[in-house]
C-alpha cells in the first residue's frame, strides 16, 4: 500500500508543473501536426517524398521545446524584450547578406543543411516585444502607438524587402489584435490602415474612394486629441495614398496586376496566375461531402496542384475527405482560437494576456487567408496553414508561440482553471 501511494505521489509531482496547462490546447495542435503529416504523404505518395516525415519530426522537436517553455516563468520575457527585437533584426538583416534565393525571394539562411527562415521566429519575437511595450498602459496615447509602430516597422520592412508579403501581412495581423486588446481606441487603427483602403477603393471605384475619405475625416474628428489637424492630416494621407497607389498601378506590367487581381477572376489567366485557384476549387469541389478517399484524390494524386504540400494543403483535405473534413478541421482551429481566448481572459496579469492574443492574432490570420486562397476568396500570398502545411520554420514558430501560451495558463491560479 506505501509502495503504491510513493508511485502515485511521484507521477502527481511529475504532472505538477501542468496542472494548469490547457491540455484541449495542446492536445488539438498535436493532433493537427499527426493529421498534417498524413496529409503530405497524401500529396507525396507518388513521388517518393519524405517530408511528411520531416513534419512529425520538426512537430516532435517543436513540442519539446514548448513544453520546457510552458514550464518558464514567462515574466522573465520583459526583461528580455530589447535583447529579443535585436536579436530578431539581427537574423533579419543577415539574410541579406548570407541568405539563400528560393522561388524568386532571398529568405532562408542554411545552417548545416537546416535552412532557417528567420521571417517565421520574428513573428513570435515581435510577438514578446510589443506585448512588453503594451502591457503597462491601461491606456495607451498616440504617442504610444506611434512609437510602437516605429518599433515595429524596423522588421516589418525587412521582412518585406526580402520580398515577403505573406509573412508581412501577419505583422499587421499581430500588431491589429494586440492593438485592440490593449486598449487601443479602435478608431485609430482603422486611420492607422486607411491609407491602403484607399489604395484598394481609388483602383476600384473612384466614388466610394471620395467616401472613405470623408468617413476617416469624420472618424479622426472624432477620436484623434486634435480634431482640426487630426482631421486635415488623415483627409491629406488618404489622398495621397489613393493617388500614389493608382500611379504606382499604372506603371506595373499587365502579368503584374493579375498576380494581385487574378483572384477575383482566375478564368482570364488559367495557365498562369489563376491555375493554382482553379485547381484547388476543383479539387474541393471534387470531394463533394464525404471526399473521395485518403490518397484517392484525382487532383491530389495526379500532382495537378503544385506546391500542395504548403500552401495548398487544404485542396487535398477538401477533395480526399470532402466537406466533413474540411468542417473538422475548422473546428480544431476554432477550438485552438476559443482555448487562446479564454487563456487571455485569465491569464494573470496583462503581459500574459497580450502574449495569448498575439499568438491568436497570428494563427487565425493566416488560416482565414491560406483557406481564402485554397477556396478563391483571396490571393495567393505564400501563408502557410498553421501544423497542416510543410514548412519547418513555421511549424516550429507556431510550438514556440503555443508554449508561450502554456506558460501563461500553467501560472493562472487554479480557481480559473476551467473558466
Amino acid at each position: 500500500m506505501l509502495q503504491r501511494i510513493q508511485v502515485r505521489n511521484r507521477w502527481k509531482s511529475i504532472f505538477k508543473p501542468w496542472e494548469e496547462a490547457d491540455p484541449w490546447l495542446f492536445g488539438t495542435c498535436i493532433a493537427l501536426t499527426i493529421f498534417g503529416g498524413i496529409m503530405i504523404r497524401s500529396v507525396e505518395i507518388n513521388q517518393g517524398l519524405i517530408d511528411w516525415w520531416r513534419h512529425w519530426v520538426t512537430g516532435a522537436v517543436g513540442l519539446f521545446l514548448a513544453i520546457i517553455i510552458s514550464r518558464c516563468r514567462y515574466q522573465i520575457l520583459l526583461e528580455w524584450k530589447w535583447p529579443i527585437y535585436i536579436l530578431i533584426n539581427l537574423s533579419l538583416i543577415a539574410v541579406r547578406f548570407i541568405g539563400t534565393t528560393g522561388l524568386g525571394a532571398q529568405r532562408w539562411i542554411n545552417i548545416g543543411g537546416f535552412y532557417l527562415q528567420p521571417s517565421e521566429f520574428a513573428k513570435v519575437g515581435m510577438i514578446v516585444t510589443l506585448a512588453a511595450l503594451l502591457h503597462d498602459k491601461t491606456v495607451p496615447t498616440v504617442g504610444n502607438m506611434l512609437r510602437m509602430l516605429a518599433i515595429m516597422a524596423v522588421p516589418w520592412g525587412l521582412i518585406f524587402a526580402e520580398p515577403n508579403l505573406g509573412t508581412s501581412l501577419v505583422f499587421g495581423a499581430i500588431t491589429i489584435g494586440m492593438f485592440y486588446w490593449g486598449n487601443v481606441n479602435p478608431g485609430w487603427l482603422i486611420l492607422l490602415f486607411s491609407p491602403l483602403i484607399s489604395v484598394l477603393l481609388n483602383n476600384l471605384s473612384t466614388p466610394i474612394w471620395v467616401a472613405w475619405i470623408v468617413l476617416a475625416g469624420i472618424i479622426a474628428w472624432r477620436t484623434l486629441p486634435w480634431p482640426w489637424l487630426g482631421t486635415f492630416g488623415a483627409v491629406l494621407v488618404n489622398v495621397v495614398s489613393g493617388q500614389v497607389g493608382q500611379l504606382f498601378w499604372n506603371v506595373l506590367k499587365d502579368y503584374q496586376k493579375m498576380r494581385l487581381t487574378g483572384f477575383l477572376n482566375p478564368e482570364k489567366d488559367p495557365l498562369g496566375s489563376g491555375y493554382h485557384l482553379i485547381q484547388s476549387r476543383i479539387a474541393i469541389g471534387a470531394g463533394e461531402l464525404k471526399g473521395r478517399g485518403l490518397f484517392q484524390g484525382t487532383q491530389t494524386q495526379l500532382n495537378f496542384i503544385p506546391e500542395q504540400h504548403t500552401d495548398f494543403i487544404f485542396s487535398a483535405i477538401g477533395e480526399e475527405l470532402g466537406f466533413i473534413g474540411c468542417i473538422c478541421v475548422l473546428f480544431m482551429f476554432w477550438l485552438i482560437c476559443f482555448r487562446l481566448v479564454t487563456i487571455a481572459q485569465t491569464a494573470n496579469d496583462n503581459f500574459g494576456s497580450l502574449l495569448a492574443i498575439g499568438v491568436l492574432s497570428m494563427l487565425i490570420f493566416q488560416v482565414f487567408v491560406n483557406i481564402g486562397m485554397n477556396i478563391g476568396l483571396a490571393p495567393v500570398t505564400g501563408i502557410p496553414l498553421p501544423f497542416l502545411s510543410y514548412g519547418n520554420a513555421s511549424l516550429l514558430s507556431n510550438f514556440l508561440g503555443l508554449g508561450l501560451v502554456e506558460a501563461v495558463a500553467s501560472q493562472r491560479q487554479r480557481k480559473k482553471r476551467w473558466n
